[in-house]
């Protein structure tokens, strides 16, 4: 099992962003605490100097498993459902931002609040055509360069779109895509799935990418969450991919890090 944690590479308010600030020095503590990866949380990837980036990531000797966009809506606003069909087209050109960037480090672009959510005076089914319109079109793009999306189901306190894994997979048919896939995050799925484990198996191979934090958000081992038995459930369905860690730093970022890392060896 490979093992990554997020680190966001712009300042962000997202408080489960586990490392931010300093890039330099957060790349070199996550690859001193032995971590495989790098998950990079960007907001806009036209203010990243993409060179130095991957020279540092690779200095480490790190990998980019993800590419985070959530903070396009929590730093902008920006969204696929939003009432302002400027504001959507803004972000969906956001996303297509990502792909150069995605194709160069092989890693898949993750869609996560940037799907938006139903604002007022908008039908639901009018926000969800949106977000399938939003995603054909990015997974087209996508595609033309051997990048993968990944849609992540989000508890329903932070959105009411999408918010189990089979509303997950009943996007993905009505998307079309085959590069278009879920990240499935264990903090949301205690929320909303009636079973974990057998969310994982179903979702099986469309699995494109997977988040590791306890029923309290903060590192695994810190909750009730049984990660043996959420390992073991994903092993079956074949995932050859990163496990990230995205959790809150607490007591403190190094210390959760080193914290999660042990517990998720311990249990795979």
């Amino acid at each position: 099992m490979r093992l990554s944690i997020v680190l966001s590479v712009q300042p962000a308010q997202f408080q489960a962003a586990t490392f931010k600030g300093d890039l330099a020095a957060n790349l070199a503590r996550i690859a001193g605490l032995g971590y495989d990866g790098a998950e990079l949380a960007i907001r806009d990837p036209t203010l990243v100097d993409l060179d130095g980036l991957e020279r540092l990531v690779r200095a480490h000797g790190l990998v980019v498993p993800a590419l985070g966009t959530g903070q396009a809506w929590g730093e902008e606003r920006l969204s696929f459902t939003d009432p302002d069909p400027s504001v959507r087209r803004a972000a969906i050109r956001r996303i297509e931002g990502h792909v150069p960037v995605a194709a160069r480090l092989d890693a898949v672009i993750i869609i996560g609040l940037v799907r938006g959510i139903v604002h007022p005076g908008v039908d639901r089914a009018q926000a969800m055509d949106w977000l399938v319109e939003a995603l054909r079109e990015c997974s087209a793009i996508a595609r033309l360069h051997g990048v993968r999306l990944a849609l992540e189901p989000i508890n329903r306190y932070e959105t009411t779109l999408v918010n189990s894994a089979p509303e997950g997979l009943e996007l993905i048919e009505r998307v079309g895509a085959d590069n278009f896939g879920l990240l499935l995050d264990t903090f949301h799925m205690n929320i909303e799935e009636r079973d974990v484990e057998d969310s994982i198996r179903r979702t099986g191979e469309r699995i494109f990418h997977v988040h590791a934090a306890d029923s309290n958000r903060w590192h695994p081992g810190a909750g009730h969450l049984d990660f043996k038995s959420i390992l073991s459930a994903l092993r079956l369905t074949g995932y050859t991919g990163f496990v990230s860690g995205e959790f809150l730093p607490v007591p403190d970022a190094v210390t959760a890090a080193r914290n999660a890392l042990e517990h998720l060896r311990a249990n795979a």
